[in-house]
Protein backbone atom coordinates (compact mmCIF):
# COMPACT_ATOMS: atom_id res chain seq x y z
CA UNK A 1 0.00 0.00 0.00
CA UNK A 2 2.84 2.09 0.27
CA UNK A 3 3.10 2.93 -3.63
CA UNK A 4 -0.79 4.14 -3.29
CA UNK A 5 -0.21 6.17 -0.49
CA UNK A 6 2.70 7.90 -2.01
CA UNK A 7 0.59 8.33 -5.22
CA UNK A 8 -2.61 9.61 -3.40
CA UNK A 9 -1.76 11.05 -0.42
CA UNK A 10 -1.76 9.66 3.42
CA UNK A 11 -5.58 10.51 3.55
CA UNK A 12 -8.29 9.66 1.66
CA UNK A 13 -12.57 11.36 2.28
CA UNK A 14 -14.71 7.97 3.15
CA UNK A 15 -18.30 8.24 3.84
CA UNK A 16 -19.39 11.40 6.17
CA UNK A 17 -16.63 13.49 4.44
CA UNK A 18 -14.21 12.33 7.68
CA UNK A 19 -10.82 11.77 6.40
CA UNK A 20 -9.24 8.37 6.74
CA UNK A 21 -5.58 6.69 6.78
CA UNK A 22 -4.89 5.99 2.84
CA UNK A 23 -2.88 2.87 3.62
CA UNK A 24 -5.55 1.92 6.60
CA UNK A 25 -8.37 2.27 3.71
CA UNK A 26 -7.08 0.67 0.83
CA UNK A 27 -5.39 -2.49 2.68
CA UNK A 28 -6.26 -6.13 1.74
CA UNK A 29 -7.93 -4.75 -1.48
CA UNK A 30 -7.42 -6.54 -4.71
CA UNK A 31 -7.74 -3.51 -7.02
CA UNK A 32 -8.26 -0.05 -6.28
CA UNK A 33 -10.22 2.30 -9.63
CA UNK A 34 -9.30 5.39 -9.53
CA UNK A 35 -12.79 7.13 -10.77
CA UNK A 36 -12.00 10.25 -12.39
CA UNK A 37 -15.56 11.93 -12.75
CA UNK A 38 -17.38 15.12 -12.34
CA UNK A 39 -21.17 16.59 -11.33
CA UNK A 40 -21.34 18.98 -14.07
CA UNK A 41 -20.49 15.90 -16.73
CA UNK A 42 -23.79 14.23 -17.99
CA UNK A 43 -22.00 10.64 -18.96
CA UNK A 44 -20.63 10.99 -15.64
CA UNK A 45 -24.06 11.40 -14.15
CA UNK A 46 -25.49 8.51 -16.53
CA UNK A 47 -22.40 5.82 -15.50
CA UNK A 48 -22.21 6.95 -11.65
CA UNK A 49 -25.50 5.22 -10.59
CA UNK A 50 -24.85 2.28 -12.54
CA UNK A 51 -20.96 1.70 -10.88
CA UNK A 52 -22.27 2.45 -7.09
CA UNK A 53 -24.84 -0.83 -7.89
CA UNK A 54 -22.74 -2.49 -9.14
CA UNK A 55 -20.19 -1.93 -6.62
CA UNK A 56 -22.02 -2.08 -3.83
CA UNK A 57 -23.83 -5.50 -5.23
CA UNK A 58 -20.76 -7.22 -6.33
CA UNK A 59 -17.37 -5.65 -6.97
CA UNK A 60 -16.71 -4.14 -3.47
CA UNK A 61 -16.87 -8.09 -2.27
CA UNK A 62 -14.66 -9.03 -4.53
CA UNK A 63 -11.89 -7.32 -3.22
CA UNK A 64 -12.05 -3.70 -5.40
CA UNK A 65 -11.97 -0.16 -4.28
CA UNK A 66 -13.25 2.82 -5.64
CA UNK A 67 -11.21 6.33 -4.84
CA UNK A 68 -13.48 9.78 -6.64
CA UNK A 69 -10.87 11.87 -8.51
CA UNK A 70 -13.14 14.70 -9.09
CA UNK A 71 -12.96 17.11 -11.79
CA UNK A 72 -15.61 19.32 -10.47
CA UNK A 73 -15.64 23.09 -10.35
CA UNK A 74 -15.97 24.22 -6.70
CA UNK A 75 -16.32 22.19 -3.24
CA UNK A 76 -19.76 22.44 -2.98
CA UNK A 77 -20.50 20.99 -6.36
CA UNK A 78 -17.77 17.75 -5.22
CA UNK A 79 -19.90 17.55 -2.07
CA UNK A 80 -23.20 17.18 -2.78
CA UNK A 81 -21.93 14.58 -5.85
CA UNK A 82 -19.63 12.45 -3.14
CA UNK A 83 -22.64 12.55 -1.25
CA UNK A 84 -24.53 10.11 -3.86
CA UNK A 85 -20.84 7.90 -3.88
CA UNK A 86 -20.96 4.72 -1.73
CA UNK A 87 -16.60 4.43 -2.20
CA UNK A 88 -13.66 7.04 -1.07
CA UNK A 89 -12.61 10.11 -2.47
CA UNK A 90 -9.38 12.29 -3.18
CA UNK A 91 -9.90 15.53 -1.11
CA UNK A 92 -10.92 17.92 -3.51
CA UNK A 93 -8.27 20.45 -2.13
CA UNK A 94 -5.72 18.40 -3.34
CA UNK A 95 -5.87 19.35 -6.91
CA UNK A 96 -1.97 19.20 -7.16
CA UNK A 97 -2.53 15.48 -6.92
CA UNK A 98 -5.42 15.67 -9.27
CA UNK A 99 -3.74 16.53 -11.48
CA UNK A 100 -0.46 14.92 -11.38
CA UNK A 101 -3.00 12.25 -11.11
CA UNK A 102 -4.73 13.21 -14.83
CA UNK A 103 -0.75 13.40 -16.26
CA UNK A 104 0.26 10.21 -14.72
CA UNK A 105 -2.53 8.30 -16.17
CA UNK A 106 -3.32 10.49 -19.48
CA UNK A 107 -6.97 10.94 -18.56
CA UNK A 108 -8.45 13.20 -21.77
CA UNK A 109 -12.39 12.77 -20.80
CA UNK A 110 -14.63 11.88 -18.02
CA UNK A 111 -16.05 9.43 -16.93
CA UNK A 112 -12.68 7.52 -16.61
CA UNK A 113 -11.50 4.59 -14.52
CA UNK A 114 -8.20 3.65 -13.94
CA UNK A 115 -7.33 0.10 -12.18
CA UNK A 116 -4.38 -0.43 -9.84
CA UNK A 117 -3.28 -3.55 -8.46
CA UNK A 118 -2.25 -3.47 -4.67
CA UNK A 119 1.09 -2.44 -5.63
CA UNK A 120 -0.10 0.39 -7.51
CA UNK A 121 1.13 -0.55 -10.29
CA UNK A 122 -1.25 0.07 -13.55
CA UNK A 123 -4.01 -2.59 -14.85
CA UNK A 124 -5.68 -1.00 -17.29
CA UNK A 125 -6.44 2.55 -18.03
CA UNK A 126 -9.78 1.46 -19.75
CA UNK A 127 -11.30 0.26 -16.47
CA UNK A 128 -14.65 1.52 -17.64
CA UNK A 129 -15.27 -0.93 -20.58
CA UNK A 130 -13.38 -3.50 -18.35
CA UNK A 131 -16.32 -3.43 -15.95
CA UNK A 132 -18.87 -2.14 -17.90
CA UNK A 133 -18.21 -6.18 -19.71
CA UNK A 134 -18.00 -7.66 -16.37
CA UNK A 135 -19.70 -5.70 -13.82
CA UNK A 136 -20.47 -8.52 -11.63
CA UNK A 137 -16.54 -8.92 -11.78
CA UNK A 138 -16.16 -12.63 -12.73
CA UNK A 139 -12.76 -11.46 -14.32
CA UNK A 140 -11.19 -9.16 -11.17
CA UNK A 141 -9.30 -7.60 -11.44
CA UNK A 142 -9.35 -7.34 -15.27
CA UNK A 143 -5.81 -7.74 -15.56
CA UNK A 144 -5.64 -7.74 -19.82
CA UNK A 145 -5.04 -11.10 -21.56
CA UNK A 146 -2.36 -11.36 -24.21
CA UNK A 147 -4.02 -10.95 -27.27
CA UNK A 148 -2.44 -14.73 -28.90
CA UNK A 149 -4.15 -15.91 -25.57
CA UNK A 150 -7.86 -14.73 -27.06
CA UNK A 151 -7.35 -15.54 -30.54
CA UNK A 152 -6.56 -19.34 -29.46
CA UNK A 153 -10.10 -18.95 -27.74
CA UNK A 154 -11.66 -17.83 -31.30
CA UNK A 155 -13.59 -19.11 -33.88
CA UNK A 156 -12.63 -18.30 -37.44
CA UNK A 157 -14.99 -18.50 -40.25
CA UNK A 158 -14.61 -18.21 -44.17
CA UNK A 159 -17.09 -18.69 -46.87
CA UNK A 160 -16.84 -22.37 -46.49
CA UNK A 161 -17.24 -22.85 -42.94
CA UNK A 162 -14.56 -22.87 -39.64
CA UNK A 163 -11.00 -21.95 -40.22
CA UNK A 164 -8.25 -22.39 -37.55
CA UNK A 165 -5.95 -19.91 -35.89
CA UNK A 166 -2.93 -22.38 -37.51
CA UNK A 167 -4.72 -22.25 -40.82
CA UNK A 168 -4.94 -18.37 -40.44
CA UNK A 169 -1.15 -17.37 -39.48
CA UNK A 170 0.42 -20.45 -41.47
CA UNK A 171 3.17 -18.69 -44.20
CA UNK A 172 1.82 -15.30 -43.38
CA UNK A 173 3.46 -12.26 -42.80
CA UNK A 174 0.57 -10.46 -41.28
CA UNK A 175 -2.28 -10.51 -39.69
CA UNK A 176 -4.88 -7.24 -39.91
CA UNK A 177 -7.92 -7.43 -37.55
CA UNK A 178 -10.60 -5.33 -39.28
CA UNK A 179 -13.04 -3.51 -36.87
CA UNK A 180 -15.84 -2.69 -38.83
CA UNK A 181 -19.70 -2.81 -38.96
CA UNK A 182 -22.36 -2.78 -41.73
CA UNK A 183 -24.20 0.16 -40.54
CA UNK A 184 -21.30 2.48 -40.49
CA UNK A 185 -20.91 4.77 -43.25
CA UNK A 186 -17.01 5.18 -43.45
CA UNK A 187 -16.37 1.21 -43.34
CA UNK A 188 -19.18 0.95 -46.90
CA UNK A 189 -16.66 3.57 -48.20
CA UNK A 190 -13.16 2.13 -46.98
CA UNK A 191 -14.11 -1.84 -47.05
CA UNK A 192 -14.01 -2.48 -50.63
CA UNK A 193 -10.92 -0.82 -51.37
CA UNK A 194 -9.60 -2.87 -49.04
CA UNK A 195 -10.71 -5.77 -50.44
CA UNK A 196 -9.39 -4.47 -53.86
CA UNK A 197 -5.81 -4.11 -51.98
CA UNK A 198 -6.03 -7.28 -50.56
CA UNK A 199 -6.91 -9.31 -53.53
CA UNK A 200 -4.98 -7.17 -55.97
CA UNK A 201 -1.62 -7.68 -53.59
CA UNK A 202 -2.01 -7.49 -50.21
CA UNK A 203 -3.22 -11.66 -49.66
CA UNK A 204 -0.23 -12.61 -52.54
CA UNK A 205 2.01 -10.78 -50.42
CA UNK A 206 1.53 -12.38 -46.70
CA UNK A 207 -1.35 -10.78 -45.19
CA UNK A 208 -4.19 -12.30 -43.91
CA UNK A 209 -7.26 -10.35 -42.66
CA UNK A 210 -10.18 -10.59 -39.95
CA UNK A 211 -13.35 -9.25 -39.53
CA UNK A 212 -14.26 -8.49 -36.29
CA UNK A 213 -17.92 -7.41 -36.42
CA UNK A 214 -19.66 -4.26 -34.72
CA UNK A 215 -23.02 -5.19 -36.33
CA UNK A 216 -25.59 -5.11 -34.89
CA UNK A 217 -27.22 -8.44 -35.12
CA UNK A 218 -25.99 -11.88 -36.92
CA UNK A 219 -28.01 -10.77 -40.23
CA UNK A 220 -26.35 -7.33 -40.79
CA UNK A 221 -22.83 -9.57 -40.35
CA UNK A 222 -24.08 -12.21 -42.97
CA UNK A 223 -24.57 -9.61 -45.31
CA UNK A 224 -21.98 -7.79 -44.92
CA UNK A 225 -19.07 -10.54 -44.99
CA UNK A 226 -20.47 -11.72 -48.38
CA UNK A 227 -18.97 -9.05 -49.55
CA UNK A 228 -15.61 -9.42 -48.06
CA UNK A 229 -13.01 -11.53 -49.57
CA UNK A 230 -11.26 -12.78 -46.04
CA UNK A 231 -11.76 -14.67 -42.42
CA UNK A 232 -14.01 -13.65 -39.77
CA UNK A 233 -14.30 -13.82 -36.11
CA UNK A 234 -17.59 -15.69 -35.71
CA UNK A 235 -20.11 -13.59 -34.96
CA UNK A 236 -21.23 -15.60 -31.80
CA UNK A 237 -18.35 -14.78 -29.81
CA UNK A 238 -19.68 -11.45 -28.13
CA UNK A 239 -17.60 -11.52 -25.22
CA UNK A 240 -14.43 -12.12 -27.39
CA UNK A 241 -15.27 -9.36 -29.28
CA UNK A 242 -15.53 -7.06 -26.84
CA UNK A 243 -11.63 -8.17 -25.27
CA UNK A 244 -10.46 -7.38 -28.57
CA UNK A 245 -11.66 -3.73 -29.03
CA UNK A 246 -10.51 -3.39 -25.18
CA UNK A 247 -7.06 -4.89 -25.97
CA UNK A 248 -6.26 -2.87 -28.88
CA UNK A 249 -8.11 0.72 -27.45
CA UNK A 250 -10.67 0.42 -30.60
CA UNK A 251 -12.98 3.60 -30.19
CA UNK A 252 -14.31 4.16 -33.78
CA UNK A 253 -14.18 2.37 -36.92
CA UNK A 254 -13.16 1.46 -39.18
CA UNK A 255 -10.08 0.82 -37.57
CA UNK A 256 -7.25 -1.93 -38.75
CA UNK A 257 -4.83 -3.47 -36.50
CA UNK A 258 -1.96 -5.36 -37.57
CA UNK A 259 0.08 -8.24 -35.96
CA UNK A 260 3.03 -9.81 -36.91
CA UNK A 261 2.78 -13.78 -37.56
CA UNK A 262 3.62 -14.55 -34.16
CA UNK A 263 0.52 -12.06 -32.96
CA UNK A 264 2.55 -9.63 -31.87
CA UNK A 265 1.29 -6.10 -32.36
CA UNK A 266 2.92 -4.26 -34.88
CA UNK A 267 0.73 -1.37 -35.38
CA UNK A 268 -2.46 0.01 -34.18
CA UNK A 269 -3.09 2.09 -37.07
CA UNK A 270 -2.79 -0.29 -39.87
CA UNK A 271 -5.38 1.73 -41.79
CA UNK A 272 -3.31 4.70 -43.04
CA UNK A 273 -0.07 2.17 -42.93
CA UNK A 274 -2.31 -0.04 -45.45
CA UNK A 275 -3.78 3.35 -47.55
CA UNK A 276 -0.27 4.77 -47.80
CA UNK A 277 0.93 1.39 -49.01
CA UNK A 278 -1.83 -0.62 -50.89
CA UNK A 279 0.89 -2.71 -52.92
CA UNK A 280 2.16 -3.56 -49.66
CA UNK A 281 5.75 -2.44 -50.29
CA UNK A 282 6.38 -2.11 -47.05
CA UNK A 283 4.46 -4.88 -45.71
CA UNK A 284 3.93 -5.21 -42.81
CA UNK A 285 4.58 -1.81 -42.05
CA UNK A 286 6.78 -1.73 -38.64
CA UNK A 287 6.20 1.71 -37.18
CA UNK A 288 8.86 4.09 -39.22
CA UNK A 289 10.33 6.05 -36.15
CA UNK A 290 9.51 9.20 -38.12
CA UNK A 291 5.56 9.44 -38.77
CA UNK A 292 4.14 11.60 -41.90
CA UNK A 293 1.60 13.35 -40.68
CA UNK A 294 -0.69 12.96 -43.74
CA UNK A 295 -0.92 9.22 -42.56
CA UNK A 296 -2.66 10.61 -40.06
CA UNK A 297 -2.06 12.27 -36.75
CA UNK A 298 -0.56 9.14 -34.37
CA UNK A 299 0.12 9.09 -30.83
CA UNK A 300 0.16 13.28 -30.76
CA UNK A 301 -2.96 13.66 -28.02
CA UNK A 302 -0.74 11.08 -25.85
CA UNK A 303 2.65 11.61 -26.44
CA UNK A 304 4.83 15.13 -26.38
CA UNK A 305 5.59 15.35 -30.69
CA UNK A 306 8.73 17.27 -31.93
CA UNK A 307 7.25 18.15 -35.50
CA UNK A 308 8.89 19.48 -38.70
CA UNK A 309 6.47 21.81 -41.25
CA UNK A 310 8.67 21.31 -44.37
CA UNK A 311 5.33 21.73 -46.59
CA UNK A 312 6.93 23.76 -48.73
CA UNK A 313 10.86 22.36 -49.24
CA UNK A 314 11.45 19.96 -52.24
CA UNK A 315 11.04 16.40 -52.22
CA UNK A 316 15.07 15.62 -51.61
CA UNK A 317 14.83 18.06 -48.13
CA UNK A 318 11.84 16.46 -46.96
CA UNK A 319 13.65 13.09 -47.36
CA UNK A 320 16.86 14.71 -45.65
CA UNK A 321 15.28 16.09 -42.92
CA UNK A 322 13.58 12.75 -42.33
CA UNK A 323 16.75 10.88 -42.27
CA UNK A 324 17.72 13.92 -39.76
CA UNK A 325 15.26 13.17 -37.57
CA UNK A 326 15.41 8.93 -38.16
CA UNK A 327 18.39 7.57 -35.38
CA UNK A 328 16.93 10.16 -32.74
CA UNK A 329 13.53 8.93 -32.71
CA UNK A 330 14.62 5.32 -33.07
CA UNK A 331 16.86 6.19 -29.85
CA UNK A 332 13.38 7.15 -28.25
CA UNK A 333 11.90 4.08 -29.83
CA UNK A 334 14.22 1.25 -28.18
CA UNK A 335 14.29 3.02 -24.92
CA UNK A 336 10.25 2.78 -24.81
CA UNK A 337 11.15 -1.12 -25.61
CA UNK A 338 13.62 -1.75 -23.01
CA UNK A 339 12.01 0.21 -20.22
CA UNK A 340 8.25 -1.23 -21.45
CA UNK A 341 7.55 2.69 -20.04
CA UNK A 342 5.31 5.17 -21.80
CA UNK A 343 7.21 6.68 -25.21
CA UNK A 344 8.84 9.97 -24.21
CA UNK A 345 8.98 11.83 -27.45
CA UNK A 346 7.15 11.10 -31.08
CA UNK A 347 8.60 12.34 -33.92
CA UNK A 348 6.56 13.84 -36.95
CA UNK A 349 7.05 14.78 -40.39
CA UNK A 350 4.70 17.36 -41.91
CA UNK A 351 5.23 17.62 -46.17
CA UNK A 352 1.67 18.20 -47.09
CA UNK A 353 0.04 21.65 -46.66
CA UNK A 354 -3.73 20.00 -47.00
CA UNK A 355 -5.11 17.57 -44.52
CA UNK A 356 -4.44 17.92 -40.94
CA UNK A 357 -1.01 20.32 -41.80
CA UNK A 358 -3.41 23.83 -41.73
CA UNK A 359 -5.37 22.95 -38.96
CA UNK A 360 -2.10 22.43 -36.21
CA UNK A 361 -0.39 26.02 -38.33
CA UNK A 362 -3.22 27.37 -36.64
CA UNK A 363 -3.23 26.02 -33.26
CA UNK A 364 0.42 26.77 -33.31
CA UNK A 365 0.44 30.47 -34.73
CA UNK A 366 2.68 29.46 -37.42
CA UNK A 367 1.99 30.78 -40.83
CA UNK A 368 -0.89 29.74 -43.24
CA UNK A 369 0.69 28.22 -46.57
CA UNK A 370 -2.24 27.92 -49.60
CA UNK A 371 -3.05 24.84 -50.76
CA UNK A 372 -0.50 22.56 -52.28
CA UNK A 373 -1.37 19.28 -54.87
CA UNK A 374 -1.80 16.48 -53.43
CA UNK A 375 1.24 14.04 -54.08
CA UNK A 376 -0.27 11.74 -56.08
CA UNK A 377 -2.55 11.86 -59.20
CA UNK A 378 -6.42 12.65 -57.83
CA UNK A 379 -8.95 11.48 -59.85
CA UNK A 380 -13.34 12.28 -59.92
CA UNK A 381 -15.30 10.05 -57.93
CA UNK A 382 -19.34 9.71 -57.08
CA UNK A 383 -19.36 11.86 -54.42
CA UNK A 384 -20.98 9.21 -52.21
CA UNK A 385 -21.74 9.59 -48.28
CA UNK A 386 -19.99 10.39 -45.09
CA UNK A 387 -16.67 12.09 -46.89
CA UNK A 388 -14.64 15.07 -45.49
CA UNK A 389 -12.42 17.20 -47.70
CA UNK A 390 -9.00 17.02 -46.60
CA UNK A 391 -8.45 20.81 -47.56
CA UNK A 392 -10.74 22.37 -46.19
CA UNK A 393 -11.79 20.26 -43.50
CA UNK A 394 -15.52 20.81 -44.06
CA UNK A 395 -17.94 18.11 -44.74
CA UNK A 396 -18.00 16.64 -48.45
CA UNK A 397 -21.68 16.15 -48.51
CA UNK A 398 -23.58 17.56 -51.92
CA UNK A 399 -19.79 18.76 -53.51
CA UNK A 400 -17.97 17.23 -56.12
CA UNK A 401 -14.98 14.58 -54.59
CA UNK A 402 -11.52 14.38 -56.03
CA UNK A 403 -9.57 10.90 -54.67
CA UNK A 404 -6.52 10.08 -54.46
CA UNK A 405 -5.95 7.87 -57.68
CA UNK A 406 -2.66 5.83 -55.74
CA UNK A 407 -5.37 4.68 -52.68
CA UNK A 408 -4.85 7.26 -50.39
CA UNK A 409 -7.11 7.87 -47.90
CA UNK A 410 -6.84 11.75 -49.47
CA UNK A 411 -9.80 13.87 -50.69
CA UNK A 412 -10.98 17.28 -51.90
CA UNK A 413 -13.42 18.66 -53.08
CA UNK A 414 -13.91 20.72 -56.21
CA UNK A 415 -13.53 24.14 -54.97
CA UNK A 416 -10.55 23.24 -52.93
CA UNK A 417 -9.01 20.83 -56.16
CA UNK A 418 -8.98 23.80 -58.34
CA UNK A 419 -7.23 26.30 -55.74
CA UNK A 420 -4.62 23.06 -54.84
CA UNK A 421 -3.89 22.77 -58.91
CA UNK A 422 -4.31 26.52 -59.69
CA UNK A 423 -0.33 26.43 -60.38
CA UNK A 424 1.02 30.15 -60.01
CA UNK A 425 4.60 30.71 -58.20
CA UNK A 426 4.87 28.03 -55.02
CA UNK A 427 5.45 29.63 -52.17
CA UNK A 428 9.02 28.66 -50.59
CA UNK A 429 9.46 28.56 -46.46
CA UNK A 430 12.79 27.17 -44.56
CA UNK A 431 11.50 24.27 -42.43
CA UNK A 432 10.56 25.10 -38.83
CA UNK A 433 10.45 22.62 -35.88
CA UNK A 434 8.34 22.81 -32.79
CA UNK A 435 7.41 20.22 -29.93
CA UNK A 436 3.37 19.67 -29.52
CA UNK A 437 3.01 18.87 -26.06
CA UNK A 438 -1.03 18.45 -26.01
CA UNK A 439 -0.92 15.83 -22.49
CA UNK A 440 0.58 19.07 -20.66
CA UNK A 441 -2.56 21.08 -20.70
CA UNK A 442 -2.32 21.77 -24.67
CA UNK A 443 1.75 23.27 -24.55
CA UNK A 444 4.07 24.08 -27.42
CA UNK A 445 7.45 25.12 -27.86
CA UNK A 446 9.06 26.88 -31.06
CA UNK A 447 12.65 26.73 -32.39
CA UNK A 448 13.95 29.66 -33.42
CA UNK A 449 12.04 30.73 -37.33
CA UNK A 450 15.29 29.80 -39.90
CA UNK A 451 16.75 27.25 -37.84
CA UNK A 452 18.49 24.36 -39.92
CA UNK A 453 17.52 21.20 -39.41
CA UNK A 454 21.01 19.23 -38.56
CA UNK A 455 21.52 16.62 -36.11
CA UNK A 456 22.71 19.00 -33.91
CA UNK A 457 19.77 21.42 -33.65
CA UNK A 458 17.37 18.45 -33.31
CA UNK A 459 19.32 17.78 -29.99
CA UNK A 460 19.42 20.49 -28.30
CA UNK A 461 16.10 21.58 -29.05
CA UNK A 462 15.32 18.36 -27.29
CA UNK A 463 17.57 18.52 -24.63
CA UNK A 464 16.05 21.82 -24.21
CA UNK A 465 12.46 20.56 -23.81
CA UNK A 466 13.22 18.16 -21.12
CA UNK A 467 15.16 20.44 -19.21
CA UNK A 468 11.98 22.61 -19.36
CA UNK A 469 14.23 25.65 -20.63
CA UNK A 470 11.97 25.98 -23.43
CA UNK A 471 9.50 29.03 -23.76
CA UNK A 472 6.22 27.42 -23.22
CA UNK A 473 2.96 28.54 -25.41
CA UNK A 474 -0.65 27.54 -25.26
CA UNK A 475 -1.90 25.56 -28.38
CA UNK A 476 -5.18 28.17 -29.66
Amino acid sequence: MAALAELLGNNLLGQGASKVSTAEALAGKGAVALYFSAHWCPPCRGFTPQLAEWYKKDLRGKGLEIVFVSSDEDEASFTEYFEEQPWLALPFEERETKEKLSKEFKVRGIPSLVILDSEGKLITKDGQAAISGDPEGAEFPWKPVPVKQLLEKANFINSSGEVTLKDVIENKKAIALYFSAHWCPPCRGFTPQLADWYKNDLQGKGLEVIFVSSDRDEAAFKEYFAEQPWLALDYSDRALKGKLSNAFGVRGIPSLVILDSDLNTITTDGRSAISADPTGLELPWFPKPVKNLNQGPGDIQEVPTLMVFCETNDASEQKRVEETLSPIAKRFMDKQKETEDDLELSFVIVTEGAGLAPRIRGMLNLPTLPLQPHEHPMEKKEAGAGWGCDGCQQSGAGKERYRCANGCDFDFCGECYAKAMSGGEPVKMSARMAIVDIPSDGAYYLAEEGLSITSASVEEFVASFQAGTLERKQLS
